[in-house]
Formats: C-alpha cells, structure tokens, sequence
C-alpha cells in the first residue's frame, strides 16, 4: 500500500481521537461542577446534552480546565455579579502574590446547564433527596443567578477559606468547600456560620 493511501486511515483515526478527546473534557467538566465524591454516572454524551437536546457548551457557563477570574470571553465568569467577580479578581491577585493560583471551575451557569446537573446529581446519588445536598434546582440555584462560584485547585481553596473573609468572600455550605458567595459584611464581621449542606439553606425552599 502506498504511503498517501495509508494516510488515509491515520487522519481519519486522528480526527476521531480528538472528537473522543473534546467529548472527554467536556465531560470532566461536568464532573468537576458536581464535585469529587464519585465517579459520574451515564456516558460522557448523556453528560453533553440539555433536556430538549441541544449540547451544553460554553454559552451555558462550562467553563475549561484552568480558567480564571480573568476570562471574560467565557460568560461562565462574564455572567457572574459584577460585585462578586471584582472581590475574586481581588483575591486572586492577593492569592497570586503569594503563590496561589485560583482556577474558577464553575461560575454563572444556564438553567438548562444547571438541570442537567441536577437530573445527573440524582442518577448518581439514587433520589431526589440526596442530590438535593449537592446540586439546587435552576430556580434556586446561586449559580443561575450569578451570585456563586466554585474555586481550585485545593490549595486556593486552603487560602480563601483563610482570607477570603477579608475581601467579603465566603463559603457557604460545610460539604462544599468549592463553592463561594459574596458576603460584603462578612470584610468586618466575618463569615456567617456555614449550613451543613444546600438543604438547610431557606434560599433553597422557595
């Protein structure tokens, strides 16, 4: 066989590992909004597709690995609180003079974004109930609203939950050690005491 017909073949395969590999990513994202607690459940093409079938993408608020308060071509940080997102620039810049990175991993998400995390939270948790822990509904969720932020990697978590308070940046839920709010008294006050988990937040009953 000659060489140009053998080359074929390995573009097609190529093209096909980066689909596979766009998918994946794609996928990863949705994971890392839900959390880290358990592997996610159905195929990466069930993770990719809102309840009236259209993909989810970056116009819902999905955000790629290692994006920052800075990125404001993504609206996943575009579409966050004006109030919010000056506050995390801030910290990111005080974290930065320190060494730490903050990654935003989730921000301002789509209703259709945020019910598609929700039918996932409750196939991989088994009901209603329990993914209520872990992921609100698009009506009351603080990220539909752009009122809500999930930071990384670890170590800008460490360092927020240390001086986030300074900047009226706090976290909200005991189980989510991710997620952050603005809590403008809290630069003289401190930070308000944490719910355990999303069900004991009111905000959560409307």
């Amino acid at each position: 066989m000659s060489s140009r017909g053998s080359a074929r073949p390995a573009t097609r395969r190529s093209r096909r590992h980066l689909a596979t590999a766009a998918l994946l990513v794609a996928g990863a994202a949705v994971a890392a909004a839900l959390g880290p607690r358990s592997p996610v459940a159905g195929s990466v093409a069930d993770l990719l597709h809102r309840g009236d079938g259209a993909a989810i993408g970056e116009a819902d608020g999905v955000l790629p690995d290692g994006a920052t308060v800075s990125d404001v071509r993504f609206p996943g940080v575009a579409d966050l609180d004006p109030a919010l997102l000056g506050a995390l620039r801030r910290a990111a810049a005080s974290a930065a003079d320190r060494g730490v990175q903050l990654s935003v991993t989730s921000g301002w998400r789509s209703p259709e974004y945020q019910d598609q995390l929700l039918r996932e939270a409750v196939s991989r948790y088994g009901s209603a109930e329990e993914a209520a822990r872990w992921v609100a509904t698009p009506a009351t969720s603080a990220h539909v609203s752009g009122d809500a932020v999930d930071i990384g990697p670890a170590a800008a978590r460490a360092w927020l939950s240390e001086h986030g308070a300074d900047l009226g940046l706090c976290q909200v839920y005991r189980n989510e050690p991710w997620h952050y709010e603005l809590r403008p008294a809290a630069v003289s006050a401190g930070c308000p005491r944490m719910y355990r988990d999303p069900t004991e937040d009111p905000r959560m009953r409307r």
